[in-house]
């Protein structure tokens, strides 16, 4: 039997396994829309924007592990969705977005809502293609998820031209696809797993530090087997959170810009530095010549070769999946009778130790204003550490990275490496729809919520019992920081001084809105959120301290010893 070309999307869709797409329909993708119409498979999720739209598909895959699907027409609509499509690049997740395109014959013809989709997002992709024939369309399509999932994961954009929907031929998805030029590395090279066992045991400062790899590799098990079994400390990235479970006493906290003075130390003064699926980004060590000061031997597991020795030079490289390579290092070290230095790895922790009782992320627990971290560290509490959290950018995305202690993976939902204001509310509706009966907090400052609030209406379509936890500070609090600090308090656009009633907008979107702004009333308005209003979606607008710090912080150029404290 012969399909059309979008018949053959939809069926390609269906025989991927996809249970739901998020999109927004517009004149080059019509005809799959049509067909997406007449189907059963997937849910079809219509948000507001494109943005938002490839932002749900992205969470949807962070916390599945599945590829993340989007659908966007041609023109404004496929530019709308670079944003979300640089974010997942920056992150490594696995999506597939399809882009709708001007007819074949209209192609470089400034058309009507013609854009050139393929090279627009060359720079943020990890794959594109432009379908023009519709033979290959089915193959392209089996082609795009096996890239986008292997390896290191990434965004692929499939560009398809509305003439190939409308021809026909012979339909067959592909089960499996070999593809000559891309052939990921998957199992480590067995001398250098040796190697790295050894190093380990021999290690007097020993340090394992986790990257987002973790996450997406599904290596937690691993990670936390390893960390408990060699009795060693641990510390993660932005992006790592959850891999290992962060209440846990061996867990320094996360490290880098805004890490804990224990994770940064022991960072900068170990001996032997373990890094898992982490690629050492500024963010992390700050200016590479101040992390190389202090001699170690750095072990580096990563599944993309590009990203080792990249910007620090390591001494055992490792290629390979994280989970796999992390499965032959234990059985190495438990088939070894050696073991640890005990007396060194004593004081050690000893140091650590020391470190740690500055308390870094302490703060004005009297304050009669709200402090942001109280919210976060009463969410924690409230939610039981149990819930799936995607947070904007900005101040609120560090409190909450350093106060909600995530103790599995997949739980923590952000956008790390482009840091894109507007994530979080998309994010919260691809989490809920690929967890329905989960608890979904987006924390949120009131100029990252205002980028996507138009979202509060898919929301309200589809019944989503999201709990909005806006941190309200009458700032663009992280750009606030920066010009205190390091611009003689001059505050260039960065007050917000004409605000909404959140109040009021959020009900007029149908849901539930409240205002806090005592200490006293921040547990009970949590505990009636996801107690007495569990299945609706509850905005709660925090009033919090308008001058509040994220600390510790590095200075851009620092090292890691070089951190402001309270």
């Amino acid at each position: 039997m012969e399909l059309t070309g979008a018949e053959i999307v939809v069926s390609c869709l269906r025989d991927e396994g996809v249970k739901h797409l998020f999109g927004y329909p517009g004149g080059a993708v019509l005809n799959i829309y049509d067909e997406i119409y007449k189907q059963t498979a997937f849910q079809h999720i219509l948000v507001r924007h494109e943005q938002a739209a490839v932002h749900a598909a992205d969470a949807y895959a962070r916390a599945t592990g599945q590829v993340g699907v989007a659908i966007v027409t041609s023109g404004p609509g496929a530019t709308n969705a670079v944003t979300g499509i640089a974010t997942a690049y920056m992150d490594s997740i696995p999506m597939v977005v399809i882009s709708g395109q001007v007819p074949t014959a209209a192609i470089g013809q400034d058309a009507f809502q013609e854009v050139d989709m393929v090279g627009i997002t060359r720079p943020c992709v990890k794959h594109n293609f432009l379908v023009r024939d519709i033979h290959d369309l089915a193959t392209t399509i089996k082609m795009a998820f096996y890239i986008a999932a292997t390896g290191r994961p990434g965004p692929v954009v499939v560009d398809i031209p509305k003439d190939v929907t409308q021809h026909s031929c012979k339909y067959e998805y592909p089960k499996t696809i070999s593809m000559r030029s891309y052939n990921p590395t998957s199992k480590g090279h067995a001398g250098q797993i040796k190697k790295a066992a050894q190093m380990l045991l021999d290690a007097k400062r020993p340090m394992v530090y986790t990257g987002g790899g973790v996450v997406l590799g599904n290596a937690a098990p691993q990670v936390t087997e390893l960390v408990r079994m060699l009795g060693y400390p641990a510390t993660s990235t932005l992006m790592g959170l959850g891999g290992y479970p962060s209440p846990d006493p061996l867990f320094l906290g996360m490290l880098g810009m805004h890490g804990t003075i224990e994770a940064n130390m022991a960072m900068q003064h170990c001996d032997v530095l373990l890094a898992v699926g982490a690629r050492f980004d500024d963010r992390v060590i700050g200016n590479p010549k101040h992390f190389a000061k202090e001699a170690r031997r750095i072990i580096h597991i990563d599944v993309d070769p590009s990203s080792i020795s990249k910007r620090v030079r390591v001494d055992v490289p490792i290629v390979g999946e994280v989970s796999q390579v992390l499965d032959e290092v234990i059985k190495l070290l438990r088939a070894d009778p050696a073991k640890p230095d005990a007396q060194a790895l004593q004081a050690w922790w000893a140091q650590i130790e020391l470190w740690r009782a500055q308390d870094c992320l302490k703060y004005d627990r009297g304050s009669a204003l709200i402090k942001p971290q109280f919210v976060v560290e009463k969410l924690y509490e409230v939610t039981r550490g149990d819930a799936y959290v995607t947070s904007d950018v900005g101040q609120h995305q560090m409190w909450a990275a350093q106060y909600y202690k995530f103790d599995k993976p997949r739980r923590w939902i952000n956008s790390g490496g482009l840091g894109t204001m507007g994530f979080g509310l998309p994010a919260a509706m691809g989490v809920q729809m690929a967890h329905p009966e989960a608890m979904v907090a987006c924390i949120t400052g009131e100029g990252s919520i205002q980028m996507n609030i138009q979202e509060l209406s898919t929301c309200k379509e589809w019944n989503m019992p999201i709990k909005v936890i806006l941190l309200n500070n009458g700032y663009l609090g992280m750009v606030r920081q920066w010009q205190e600090f390091f611009y003689d308090k001059r505050y260039a656009e960065s007050y917000m001084n004409s605000l909404p009633d959140f109040v009021k907008l959020a009900e007029a979107y149908g849901h539930i809105g409240m205002t806090i702004d005592k200490p006293e009333d921040v547990e009970p308005a949590l505990r009636d959120a996801f107690g007495k209003y569990k299945d609706r979606l509850v905005f709660l607008n925090f009033l919090t301290d308008p001058r509040e710090n994220v600390f510790p912080m590095i200075p851009a150029g620092k090292g890691l010893s070089e951190m402001i404290l309270l």
